[in-house]
Parts: C-alpha cells; structure tokens; sequence
C-alpha cells in the first residue's frame, strides 16, 4: 500500500509500498469519480501537474481534514494506485476493503451537497439533509465497502464541513443503502447471509460492469489471487 504524505512546501511525496505491518496510522478519502481526464492519476503526482486538474480540490480537502485530525498520511484512490501496473491494479482490488478497514478516518467528499450554514448536529433539520439523501455517493457500487469496513466514516459538503458521521447519520444512511445498523456498527458480516450482503448492492451503479463484482469482494469475504 502507498500512502501521500501530506505535503511540506506545496509538493506531495508518496511512501514506498508499504507492507501492513509498516503502516502509520493514515486517513483515506471516499468520494465520487469525475470525468478520467479530470482526476489525479499517479503520474501525476510524480511529474508534479496535479494542480491542473479539477480533482486536485479532493486532495486539498483531504489534506486540510488530515492535517486537523492529526495524522500525516493519507490514501486515495485516484492516485496512489498505479493503474498502468496491472499486478499493482489487482492488487489494489483485492486489498480494498482490508486498506479501508485499517484507515483511523474515513473522509467522505460530497460535492453534490452545500451546508449554507455550519452544521448544528441536528441531522433532521439541516439545509443539506434532502441533498445529502439525494447525492450520488450513496448510490455507488464501491460505496457499500468504503461505508462498512473504516469505523470512522465522517461526512463533508464540497467546502470541507462535516455534516456528521456514520452514526449521528445512521438512519438517513440505513434507510437509503438498505445496510442496516448492525452492519453498519461493525457486525461481523459473516453473520449476514450471502443474500443479504448482495442485496446491498441493488440499484447500485459502476463505472465498470465488472466493478459490482470487484466492490463486494470484501463485503462477501471473498479473496483473488492478483494475476
């Protein structure tokens, strides 16, 4: 696993891979893709244009939220993988859930939802609520395992305010996925069928047709030797 160090003079530096046992505590970012060209790939990271693209504001989010829980790295998707590696890429799929599993924090990015007002904790009554039940995050394949596997999942609007967590937010997020409490508490799945667990994963949408398949693996513990 290769973590970004959060950046010392405005430029990024990743960690060399990284077994479990090497891991720092980290903090990894859930959020929903834009348009490829748009997102920080890894090349990108390294040939230092990252600022160029529009996804770079995910990785600033991330780095400020990081920095305030006091961690020092970071993991996200769109760039800490290198895609054009096919070994490392299957890898990644496989590893997913157990690299959510072991984050400290899990920062959900929503940038379908604006808070105009600071957060007061009343989870019924925010501006943000029906943009919250309405936004795409909740209705992605990946979703169900970036939701599940960290215990801390907090939730932000697109200017970085957190609109909660996974438990003040329980029964919007129970009532929307179809994931109910338990799991969501951290049951060990095993103790839900297979049937339910897939159920999960009705009305969901990939990218990919073959992502429906790759996103449960964790979910339905289901292991595959990277090719």
């Amino acid at each position: 696993m290769r973590l970004l160090k959060l950046p010392e003079g405005g430029k990024f530096e990743f960690t060399k891979d990284l077994e479990d046992d090497e891991l720092p505590q980290y903090a990894v970012l859930s959020h929903t893709w834009g348009p490829d060209e748009e997102e920080v790939k890894f090349a990108q990271i390294i040939e230092g244009t990252a600022t160029q693209k529009a996804g770079y504001r995910k990785l600033e989010f991330c780095v400020e939220q990081t920095r305030r829980d006091g961690l020092s790295y970071f993991w996200a998707d769109t760039c800490c993988i290198d895609k054009t590696n096919s070994v490392e890429l299957n890898t990644a799929i496989t590893s997913m859930f157990r690299w959510y599993q072991q984050a400290i924090k899990c920062y959900v990015y929503l940038p379908d939802v604006l808070c105009s007002q600071k957060a007061t904790g009343d989870h019924d009554d925010g501006d943000w609520v029906s943009s919250f039940r309405s936004s795409r995050w909740l209705t992605r394949g990946w979703t169900l395992q970036e939701l599940i596997a960290p215990k801390d999942v907090g939730f932000f609007d697109r200017n970085g305010v957190k609109l909660g967590d996974k438990l003040t937010l329980e029964r919007h997020l129970c009532e929307i996925t179809g994931v109910p409490a338990q799991a969501l508490r951290g049951r060990d799945l095993s103790s839900f069928s297979v049937a339910e667990r897939l159920s999960w994963q009705k009305r969901r949408s990939t990218k990919k047709p073959e992502d429906r398949a790759y996103s449960l693996l964790g979910i339905c513990g289901v292991s595959i030797i990277p090719m």
